[in-house]
């Protein structure tokens, strides 16, 4: 298993200063979320060649390694044309993760919750396309259910990710979500053993119930918005607990695919970079406690 950061709360320090602030706080593995001179949200990839003589050369100083890419274009559409050059970046990034020794990149499907059956159809054409690439080129991409999206559901997304019968494409159970997965419920346990074997990635960090009343309050009542956090584990309402414990009794740490080998976890905690110093190691701590630590003690038994 893989232990990983996602670098988007400190990406304003620059290629190497952010690789060295993520060996800093004890990380060896590095999830490269959406950067402006790298992988910008919604647009083509950047990634000139300075950029990524920069970025190798970090890597090689601090020993660390990029254990994913996350992309996010409009491949899910609705609109064609932009579906079109979602595509085309999609092609462009799966270079640049060949070119930096990467086989996963993660990704969500960036459609449009008010014309579901149009994005649903967009996203099997882009689909279509791209698996031979992905395939080809040895890359898992892995897919998950965001707030504001076509599909918000986990158990639909999985039935999404198992329809290509592909072990270039799983799922990945971002915890912040959670209560968009399924309604407010917040059963992570179920729906972690409802992803199975096609689980390849989890996202830690906490967040609020969004159905409970006035949990958020958004104003105009009804805007046409999704609320939702990415906050330390602890300082939301996830049950943390059951998700440890399924993830252990799933085997989680110990699986490997066949693409892209080992599983992730990432850190995926946003909104305060003042707290980064201590909360990102607290959680690192907390990841290997819960399933590193624990796994190598049952093993040795």
């Amino acid at each position: 298993m893989k232990i990983a950061f996602d670098v988007d709360v400190i990406k304003e320090l620059g290629v190497t200063r952010m690789v060295q602030q993520v060996a800093e706080w004890g990380y060896k593995y590095i999830e490269q979320s959406p950067h402006p001179q790298i992988n910008p949200f919604y647009k083509h990839p950047r990634a000139s060649r300075e950029i990524m003589k920069e970025y190798k050369q970090a890597l090689r100083e601090t020993g660390l390694e990029i254990s994913s890419f996350i992309c996010v274009y409009r491949w899910s559409g609705p609109d064609e044309l932009r579906r079109q050059a979602a595509v085309k970046n999609w092609k462009r990034m799966v270079e640049i993760a060949v070119e930096m020794g990467v086989q996963v990149i993660n990704t969500e499907f960036s459609g449009d919750p008010n014309q579901p059956e149009i994005c649903d159809e967009m996203f099997y054409r882009s689909m279509e396309e791209l698996l031979p690439v992905f395939e080809r080129e040895g890359i898992r991409v892995e897919i998950q259910a965001h707030p504001w999206d076509f599909c918000e559901e986990s158990d639909a997304t999985v039935d999404a990710v198992k329809s290509f019968r592909s072990d270039n494409v799983k799922y990945i159970y971002s915890v912040p979500h959670t209560f968009f997965y399924d309604k407010g419920v917040g059963d992570v346990a179920r729906m972690l053993r409802y992803a199975g074997d096609d689980l390849s990635h989890v996202l830690i960090a906490d967040t609020m119930n969004h159905t409970r009343h006035c949990r958020y309050i958004v104003n105009p009542p009804g805007v046409d918005a999704t609320i939702h956090q990415h906050v330390a584990p602890g300082e939301g309402e996830v049950d943390f607990d059951a998700l440890f414990r399924t993830l252990r009794e799933m085997n989680f740490a110990e699986k490997n695919f066949r693409v892209g080998g080992e599983p992730i976890v990432a850190a995926s905690l946003f909104g305060y970079p003042e707290k980064m110093a201590h909360q990102a190691v607290e959680t690192r701590e907390l990841i290997e406690r819960e399933l590193q630590q624990l796994n190598a003690q049952t093993g040795a038994r």
